[in-house]
């Protein structure tokens, strides 16, 4: 028997660089990170597995007719993933808080500040104006507003934009807090908020959705296919005519689609090209865009506690960002930590919902103000 020819079974090995060593060690951290810690499973864990296969050599997994590369034809190069998952989203988001409370818009568009603080901050350091845009929007704290607006603009820096803005959503937790405790006082802290709370009308909530559309299209043309498929998933929910559309758009769209917008994502961290200083960069100023969405809400909100003659209370603010519910009750928690009697949430989450709406809102911005430039 030959033995010489059984080498060729150690060609993968040979092949093996340390940096697609790294990128294994990093997709299983990412799966550890999934398991163990909690932090946005549905999506890290096939991330980390995309990470870990794209990472080991002669699977043509990546390549053409590979069955990741054909994954990423398909749903990444034509945007149908990011669609599919706003469709999912729109079924799952109560728009009612904001309805009830339209002033809490304000705060919304506040908790965008950091996209576009980025974005120029990313320019100065030497990125192009399509990648610096694709960084900002890490900014909207929204990963489908993330992937679609770098997959159009700089897909080559789709995995590390990835990856920093849904990491940073799960340490919303964590981040938030520090800011908010810094730049509000105690009696801010402390101030209550009675509850009323106004019915919105089935009317008023099936028109919105298609208002939304309407208008943001003709503003902004490059947003439409964001906001009208956030919006339509909302139609299918407030409509109360099609619950089995609802559900299926709230579970299998959605489970579907994040199991494969994950395993996507993850197979574009290719260790040559990943780990790079850019990648570091990158990561540093998507934490840097988190903080400042917060802070630009907390401001705002600030001075919103002024004008209404200390009738605010600025914390909600930091909930005009687009992780809903998730920053909201984040708001509500920290506010009881200085009075337990404080309830804050139903404030907080029409400010959410806002920032759910303002960061697709920002998304279609960024591409049309970058396609009108270029």
């Amino acid at each position: 028997m030959d033995f010489s020819k059984l080498l060729v079974l150690l060609d993968a090995f040979k092949l093996l660089q340390w940096q697609n060593i790294l990128m294994i060690a990093v997709g299983g951290l990412l799966i550890y990170l999934a398991i163990a810690k909690d932090y946005e499973p549905s999506l890290l864990l096939p991330i980390g597995f995309g990470a870990i296969l794209c990472n080991l050599p002669l699977t043509g997994a990546t390549e053409a007719g590979g069955w990741l590369k054909n994954l990423y034809d398909a749903g990444i190069a034509t945007e149908l993933f990011p669609l599919f998952v706003f469709i999912a989203i729109g079924a799952m988001t109560d728009f009612g808080p904001l309805l009830e409370n339209p002033k809490m818009a304000l705060l919304g568009a506040a908790g965008q500040f950091g996209i576009f603080a980025t974005l120029l901050l990313a320019q100065a350091l030497g990125f192009t104006l399509k990648e610096a845009a694709s960084i900002g929007i890490i900014g909207a704290i929204d990963g489908p507003t993330a992937i679609y607006v770098s997959s159009k603009l700089a897909p080559h820096l789709l995995g590390p934009i990835t990856v920093c803005a849904y990491s940073y959503m799960s340490l919303v937790p964590i981040i938030q807090p520090p800011v908010m405790r810094l730049l509000t006082t105690k009696a801010e802290k402390t101030l209550h908020m009675p509850y009323s709370i106004k019915e919105v009308s089935k009317t008023v909530r099936i028109l919105f959705p298609i208002v939304v559309t309407v208008v943001v299209s003709l503003i902004a043309p490059k947003a439409s296919p964001l906001i009208a498929s956030l919006m339509f998933g909302n139609l299918i929910r407030e409509c109360g005519v099609v619950d089995r559309l609802n559900d299926a758009a709230q579970n299998e769209l959605a489970n579907l689609t994040t199991l494969f917008l994950g395993l996507v994502i993850g197979s574009t961290m290719e260790g040559v090209a990943f780990i790079k200083p850019t990648t570091l960069l990158i990561l540093g100023m998507g934490l840097l865009a988190f903080v400042l969405d917060t802070a630009g809400g907390v401001m705002l909100g600030k001075l919103m506690y002024f004008l209404s003659g200390k009738k605010f209370n600025p914390l909600i603010g930091a909930a005009g960002i687009s992780a809903f519910p998730m920053s909201a009750r984040i708001v509500q928690r920290f506010g009881q930590e200085y009075d337990s009697d404080n309830h804050l949430l139903m404030h907080a989450m029409g400010a959410n919902a806002a920032g759910q709406l303002g960061s697709v809102i920002a998304g279609g911005v960024v591409l049309a103000v970058i396609a009108g430039v270029l």
